[in-house]
């Protein structure tokens, strides 16, 4: 349970990182805690979308990730964020993501900083 509320912790802040430092990636509320709590639950989403989807999409594109030494990465990454975007608007939270291309940077971003963040946060169960 211990380390389900640490990835949690990671993505929340990851993608706190990613709508600060992207224009066109949005999270939008009334107050500070309305957007905590929205965060939490993109969070949450972008988690569910990375564990059930993301390793049928590698499956099928694993000659992609071959021919491109792995770079196709970003892109799948890119399509995992635009997914939960989708996602969040279908159930009515305010996260927006605008543009493949911002998608990209915002993966990157995300990448690094749920990296970096798993590095210094306890993880053990």
């Amino acid at each position: 349970m211990k380390n389900f509320v640490v990835k949690t912790t990671a993505n929340a802040g990851a993608l706190a990182v990613a709508v600060w430092l992207l224009d066109k990636i949005t999270l939008t509320g009334d107050s500070t805690g309305k957007k905590v709590w929205t965060l939490i639950l993109v969070a949450l989403v972008f988690g569910l979308v990375n564990f059930l989807v993301k390793p049928v999409v590698k499956v099928l594109t694993f000659p992609l990730f071959i021919l491109t030494l792995g770079l196709f990465t970003l892109v799948v990454n890119a399509l995992m964020l635009l997914l939960t975007s989708w996602l969040a608007d279908k159930i009515d939270l305010s996260f927006h993501v605008e543009g493949f291309w911002t998608a990209v940077l915002g993966g990157l971003i995300i990448s690094i900083v749920a990296w970096a963040l798993h590095v210094v946060l306890p993880d053990e169960d």
